[in-house]
């Protein structure tokens, strides 16, 4: 009976995963790497298509998960044992903003946009790029940020001083194109940008690679 079979090969399957699980390590989701996310996948899809082949039996089921699982036990015991097989099979660190200058080029190296950057370092608790002295690009995709000293630890609650109330940044110009809907939402004119920028002998957007506006602050502006 098919019913029968397919809710045998599920369980099989199911345990089979969760003992190879448990084999493999206790790796956090935000700590998996690009390549043991994908082993992930191909191993719980080869369960899946087993399942629903009426010609792949239990042994075959099982015999796929070993093998697979063996081959990422494999990688996992050459990466801790050789650096060389880790930053092949993992890949390494990227300083993509290094003494607050944000590196261009490895952004395109690591296919990361400006937007996509933001959001990372908003994930940090950090929503102004002025503030970052170094940012560096994890191999699991996540950003880790040293700000500069004026705005790093410790906080003024230390000292019982009074905060004053938080600004939100605006990005003005991303990558040589300027963002006027981040212009309206922070109720300046394009004319006023224009002028800021010529003011600095910037007389065109493609020469900005960014540009950031903090109500109290001067225009922040990084070049190309």
């Amino acid at each position: 009976m098919d019913m029968y079979r397919i809710s045998t090969e599920l369980v099989v399957g199911f345990f089979g995963l969760f003992v190879m699980s448990r084999l493999l390590g206790k790796t956090q989701i935000t700590q998996i790497t690009t390549f043991d996310f994908i082993s992930a996948l191909v191993l719980g899809e080869l369960v899946g298509n087993a399942v629903y082949d009426d010609e792949i039996g239990l042994l075959d089921i099982l015999f796929a998960i070993s093998i697979w699982g063996i081959l990422i036990f494999v990688i996992e015991w050459l990466t801790q044992k050789s650096n060389k097989a880790r930053v092949m099979m993992e890949g390494s660190p990227t300083i993509i903003i290094r003494n607050g200058r944000i590196l261009r080029e490895q952004l395109k190296k690591e296919k990361l946009d400006l937007n996509q950057l933001q959001h990372l370092i908003r994930s940090k608790g950090t929503f102004s790029m002025r503030e970052i002295e170094f940012a560096i690009l994890e191999t699991d995709g996540s950003v880790s940020i040293l700000k500069k000293p004026q705005f790093d630890m410790p906080v003024r609650t230390d000292f019982s001083m009074m905060g004053s109330m938080p600004v939100l940044p605006y990005s003005l110009v991303l990558d040589g194109a300027v963002q006027r809907d981040n212009l309206k939402e922070a109720g300046l004119k394009e004319e006023w940008l224009v002028n800021e920028l010529s003011n600095q002998g910037i007389h065109s957007y493609q020469h900005v690679l960014y540009a950031e506006w903090r109500k109290g602050d001067d225009l922040y502006i990084q070049k190309k």
